[in-house]
């Protein structure tokens, strides 16, 4: 098995935090609920043309936030950053209490463009953060790459009815989307999307239950600890892979047909 793990004091130097959320719709249609994808701008160096969900690194304010609200630091600091790049990305508001509806989220949406901050937006608009409604659900946190590292903590989040409006942000993303994550894995099968090894692993953990509930009571039996792919030999190939014992039904594949970003 290879991991090259880099050393401590290098990998803490090169790592960025970071931290995504999965936004769970139900279906009007009946089936299983949807999520929202990301179809990233070519131009951007991390995953460019990839399909993901929304998301983005941990900012300075973000911990900032977090640290008025108590509780673990990085979780909080996340936790904060994925409500508000959600917010920036897509225009949805998720994690608070108050009110909120289309043109109250537009205008929220354009101040905190304008500011670069979630605090004063909470403030203007009487929001109150709740993250809690975030549900922690995997870390991603790759230790073999010799290039900035980011140490993503996944969340999931519930919107609960259909209908929402989003609105793509066109200086990273250039398309927004709902899908099952059934779906989404089959048109990445057939070529109308890319999606990298994480988002492939989590989609194919995603596509085992059909509502929010399910997927949190999933996520709230497994240990959110760091998962660190690696390569391991198979009847002579190398694999890409990510250990055992954390909810994924499918644990790799051939490292040549795996998209690593």
């Amino acid at each position: 098995m290879e991991t090259y793990d880099l050393e401590p004091e290098n990998l803490l130097a090169k790592t960025v935090q970071a931290a995504t959320v999965v936004i769970y719709r139900r279906n009007s249609a009946g089936g299983a609920a949807q999520l929202l994808m990301v179809e990233r701008n070519a131009s951007l160096a991390f995953a460019g043309g990839a399909t993901v969900f929304p998301g983005g690194k941990v900012d300075p304010a973000d911990r900032e936030l977090a640290a008025k609200l108590g509780g673990d630091p990085d979780l909080g600091a996340a936790r904060v950053a994925a409500v508000r790049e959600t917010l920036e990305e897509t225009g949805l508001v998720i994690g608070i209490e108050g009110t909120v509806d289309g043109a109250i989220a537009a205008e929220a949406r354009r101040m905190l463009l304008a500011q670069g901050d979630l605090a004063p937006v909470l403030d203007a608009f009487g929001w109150t953060l709740l993250p809690d409604r975030l549900v922690p659900f995997a870390r991603w946190w790759p230790r073999h790459r010799t290039e900035r590292i980011f140490d993503t903590r996944f969340f999931l989040a519930d919107l609960g009815t259909g209908a929402v409006d989003i609105e793509v942000d066109a200086t990273e993303n250039r398309h927004l989307f709902w899908a099952s994550a059934s779906e989404a894995l089959d048109l990445a099968e057939k070529g109308k999307i890319r999606i990298i090894f994480p988002t492939q692993r989590n989609l194919e953990r995603l596509a085992l239950f059909d509502t929010f509930e399910a997927a949190r009571t999933h996520a709230e039996v497994f240990p959110i600890d760091a998962i660190s792919p690696f390569v391991e030999i198979r009847d002579g190939k190398r694999w890409l892979m990510i250990p055992d014992g954390f909810g994924y039904p499918v644990l790799g594949e051939p490292i040549e047909a795996a998209d690593r970003g």
